[in-house]
């Protein structure tokens, strides 16, 4: 991990509007930014959260430490931790309003919707003919009570944004 990655995940964070709570949240938002071309150099692959990067994570918690981006620990309700991610600095005006608009939408975006609509651009882009039906296998306990219908129109508030790289249209 480069000292530039965690300047990207700093820049990320910025991006959404300087404040990202979650760390599948932070990784949604980096996934979504690379594969519309407003990103670049950040690997994925599927875990169970859906597109995964182990170089967001590490550079987040490098940002951390260097002191570049503030990063608070909560106790969930369910007894687990989150992470509260936040920086001060203003959104550059060389940003690219496409970048600044996706980063923006998907930080404030419902967690489990833009998870599954994360997920299903990913299995997408991996060749799965029906990537939502696969996205409700996967993950059966976050597609009930309308969430999967919630991340589809998501996704197409995504796929309005002009990226570099158009979002896969399934």
């Amino acid at each position: 991990m480069s000292i530039n990655t965690a300047t990207k995940i700093v820049e990320i964070v910025r991006d959404g509007g300087g404040r990202v709570v979650g760390r599948t949240r932070l990784q949604k938002i980096a996934y979504l930014l690379t594969v519309t071309g407003n990103e670049s150099g950040l690997t994925f692959s599927y875990k169970h959260y859906g597109p995964f990067s182990e170089e967001v994570a590490s550079a987040a918690r490098n940002a951390h430490l260097l002191g570049k981006m503030q990063e608070v620990e909560q106790v969930a309700n369910w007894g687990g931790s989150y992470s509260i991610y936040s920086v001060s600095e203003p959104t550059k005006a060389t940003v690219s309003a496409s970048r600044r608009l996706l980063a923006t939408m998907a930080a404030s975006a419902d967690a489990i919707e833009l998870e599954l609509a994360a997920t299903a651009v990913f299995l997408a882009k991996e060749g799965h003919q029906d990537p939502w039906a696969e996205t409700a296998r996967r993950k059966p306990e976050k597609s009930d009570n309308g969430k999967i219908e919630k991340a589809k129109q998501l996704l197409v508030r995504f796929r309005q944004i002009a990226s570099p790289v158009a979002l896969p249209d399934f």
